[in-house]
C-alpha cells in the first residue's frame, strides 16, 4: 500500500488506474478552463495567520450541516458517472461517508441508482436533483428519494444548458460510451478497473433507465439527456419542488449576491456557493473569490456552504473562516475512488480531517466553529473591484 501524505498522492496513482477518458472527465473545466484553474489558485493567494502559546487540548473540528452532526464540516458533492471512475463507486464513496461521519450526495446522474445506494447504506444521505423537461420524470425522483429516506435534496441550478468541455468532446465521451482508438488502446492497459467493471452489475445510469419516459437502455439514454435538461428552470419551479420535497432544500450553484437573496426568497435551507467545479460558464469568479459578498448579503439569514476547488484541509479551513458554515469535495473524493475504491475515499477524507485539524490547531483555534476571518491573511482587493458590478 501506497503511503498517501496528500490528496495529490491518491490523485497520481487515480491517473494510472483509470481510463484517461474518466480522469479527463474529472479532471476538466469548459472551455478555456480558465475558472477551473482559479478555483485552486485563488485558494493559495490567502495566507494563514499563526499563533502560538494557546492551549491546544481538546480540539475538535465537529460541526453540523443543515442541522447535522457531521465528522467535520466536509461532505462529498454529487458527481456524475461516479460508477465509472470504479465498479460500484457511487455505492463504495456512499459507504465511507457514512462510516467516516460526513454526508454523502448522490448525483441524478449516477450508476448506481438511488435504490442500490441505500440498500447498501444505514444513514440517511443527501440526494442530488438535476431540473428536467419531463415533470413527471422529476417528481419520480423526489419521490424516490422520500422513499430512500434520503435527509436533504440538493437542487442543481447552474445546468439548464450543457456548457462545453473540448476534453469530453475530443475523446468521444458520449452516453452509451462510444470510446475512439486511442481509449480503447488506453482501456487495453488498464486491467484493474476493467476487470471491477466486469463484475459489477452497475454499468448503467440507474436513476435514468427504465425511469424516464422511452428510456429503456443506454442507446435510447443519449438522445434523452441531450434534450432534457429544462431550460426553463426560474425561481417559480423552484418553489414548486420545495413544496413538492417537503423537506430540507439545498440550492447549488449560487454564484452571485442578487441569486443568493431570491434563494432566500424560496427558503432555501442553504445554498451552496459554487460554479460546477468550473464546469459550466468558462470566465466565472472563483467560488471562493465569490464568498465574501454573499456572505455579506446573506450570511446571516442563510446557512452558507461552498465547493469548487478544495483539495486539503487548509482550503476547507480558508472557506470556513471566510463564513461558509459547509464545505464539499468532489474531485479530491474521486481521486481516492479511482485510486483504492472505498478505501481512498477514507483516505482522502483522513488527508483532509488531518489538515484542516493541525492547521486550525496552529492558527490559535481549538474548535472548527471558532473560525473567523482573524486567522486568514487575504489579499487586498483579493474579492475584485469589478465595473458593472452589483
Amino acid at each position: 500500500m501506497p503511503v498517501i501524505t496528500e490528496i495529490e498522492d491518491l490523485k497520481r496513482i487515480y491517473k494510472r488506474r483509470v481510463p484517461k477518458m474518466f480522469f479527463d472527465y474529472c479532471e476538466s473545466g469548459s472551455w478555456t478552463e480558465q475558472t477551473f484553474r482559479e478555483n485552486s489558485s485563488d485558494f493559495d493567494q490567502i495566507r494563514l495567520r499563526q499563533r502560538v502559546a494557546v492551549n491546544m487540548e481538546g480540539r475538535s473540528i465537529a460541526s453540523q450541516m443543515i442541522g447535522q452532526d457531521v465528522a467535520m464540516p466536509v461532505a462529498l458533492a454529487p458527481v456524475g458517472a461516479t460508477g465509472m471512475q470504479h465498479a460500484d463507486g457511487e455505492i463504495l464513496a456512499a459507504k465511507a461517508a457514512e462510516a467516516f461521519g460526513v454526508p454523502f450526495t448522490l448525483s441524478t446522474m449516477s450508476v448506481c441508482s438511488i435504490e442500490a445506494v441505500a440498500e447498501a447504506t444505514t444513514k440517511p444521505f443527501w440526494f442530488q436533483l438535476y431540473v428536467m423537461r419531463d415533470e413527471a420524470f422529476v417528481q419520480g425522483m423526489i419521490d424516490r428519494a422520500k422513499a430512500a429516506k434520503c435527509s436533504a435534496l440538493v437542487l442543481t441550478l447552474d445546468l439548464q444548458i450543457l456548457g462545453q468541455r473540448h476534453k469530453d468532446l475530443k475523446n468521444k465521451l458520449t452516453v452509451p460510451f462510444k470510446p475512439n482508438l486511442a481509449n480503447l488502446l488506453d482501456l487495453s492497459t488498464k486491467w484493474g478497473w476493467g476487470m471491477e467493471m466486469m463484475r459489477t452489475k452497475h454499468k448503467s445510469f440507474g436513476n435514468i433507465v427504465g425511469h424516464a419516459s422511452g428510456v429503456s437502455d443506454l442507446n435510447s439514454l443519449s438522445s434523452w439527456a441531450a434534450e432534457s435538461f429544462d431550460p426553463r428552470l426560474d425561481w417559480d419551479k423552484v418553489k414548486a419542488i420545495k413544496k413538492a420535497w417537503g423537506g430540507p432544500l439545498i440550492l447549488k450553484g449560487i454564484l452571485d449576491a442578487e441569486d443568493a437573496k431570491m434563494a432566500l426568497g424560496v427558503g432555501a435551507d442553504a445554498i451552496i456557493v459554487s460554479n460546477h467545479g468550473g464546469r459550466q460558464l468558462d470566465g466565472a469568479l472563483s467560488s471562493i473569490r465569490a464568498l465574501p459578498e454573499i456572505m455579506d448579503a446573506v450570511g446571516d439569514k442563510v446557512e452558507v456552504h461552498l465547493d469548487s476547488g478544495i483539495r486539503s484541509g487548509q482550503d476547507v479551513l480558508k472557506a470556513l473562516a471566510m463564513g461558509a458554515k459547509g464545505t464539499y469535495i468532489g474531485r479530491a473524493f474521486i481521486y481516492g475512488l479511482g485510486a483504492l475504491g472505498q478505501a481512498g475515499v477514507t483516505q482522502a477524507l483522513e488527508v483532509i480531517h488531518k489538515e484542516l485539524d493541525v492547521s486550525m490547531a496552529l492558527c490559535g483555534r481549538r474548535n472548527v466553529q471558532d473560525l473567523d476571518r482573524d486567522v486568514l491573511l487575504i489579499p487586498q482587493g483579493f474579492e475584485g473591484e469589478w465595473v458593472g458590478r452589483g
